[in-house]
């Protein structure tokens, strides 16, 4: 009897946006592992490719299910370059795509209330919900029309349970939620789900000075139930099991340690 299970995402085809890094990019690799066809797609096309010839050498014998390309979804003509990533991820329409992770977003920094401006609130909405709603819009003619096929968003948890300067990704992970709850409706019968991360160790946090970024972590590890802060790793356990599971729709995903029950 052939596995019921192992072979679920085999020859699938899986499209990941923000998959040269971080969480992302362990999704991107647990897909591969999984047997998909794995398209990664970053920002600069010099990451895709530095992330397809990583997965290539982890994975030699998939090389060949394995590509990459650029998608700036801060872009004047982000919606443009987002068609082209589809018509490349589906060879020019000649195949259907199963399942769509975004967790693209950009770099940012913590910012006190009275310090915003409409620039620095544009900036942090620009790819996390302007450029994903564009992507959802896209996905729909590319995708298989079934309750196999998934779109998964990546938000967080920090709206939910907020730290002093985050008011503007405050904003951003409500808007997650509710787009996601939405695409569920517009896009059915494929299902759309959202997972949101506690604190993730990716090389997005960099961006924060080490002091700064050590009272972050010190922080989250004591709120958390675990102790711990995450890893890609552990987050990309939550994007197998909803491209895996056909019956999650409509549904958002923690994987914090326990920090918003805590």
């Amino acid at each position: 009897m052939p596995p019921k299970y192992l072979n679920k995402l085999r020859d699938k085809r899986v499209l990941v946006v923000g998959g040269t890094s971080g969480i992302g990019f362990a999704a991107a690799e647990a897909a591969v592992e999984y047997g998909a066809i794995v398209v990664v797609a970053s920002s600069k096309p010099e990451k895709a490719q530095a992330a397809v010839e990583r997965l290539r050498k982890s994975y030699p014998e998939a090389a060949d299910h394995i590509q990459g390309k650029a998608v700036d979804l801060s872009a004047a003509d982000a919606e443009k370059q987002i068609i082209a990533l589809f018509d490349f991820a589906s060879e020019g329409s000649q195949y259907k795509l199963d399942h769509v992770i975004v967790t693209s977003g950009d770099s940012f920094n913590l910012t006190p209330l009275l310090e915003l401006d409409s620039e620095k609130i544009q900036a942090v909405t620009k790819v996390r919900l302007v450029g994903t709603l564009l992507l959802a819009k896209t996905s729909v003619r590319y995708f298989k029309n079934s309750p196999t096929s998934s779109l998964t968003l990546t938000g967080g948890v920090t709206d939910a349970r907020p730290i002093p300067g985050w008011v503007a990704m405050g904003v951003v992970g409500g808007g997650k939620r509710g787009m996601m709850r939405a695409l569920a409706h517009d896009m059915k019968p494929i299902r759309v789900n959202l997972v949101c991360p506690g604190f993730v160790k990716t090389e997005m946090i960099d961006v924060f000075p080490a002091e700064q970024l050590q009272r972050i972590i010190t922080i989250y590890k004591e709120k958390a139930l675990t102790g711990t802060i995450g890893t890609p790793e552990d987050l990309a356990e939550v994007y197998l099991s909803l491209m895996k599971n056909e019956f999650i729709n409509g549904a958002e995903v923690s994987a914090d340690g326990g920090y918003l029950i805590s």
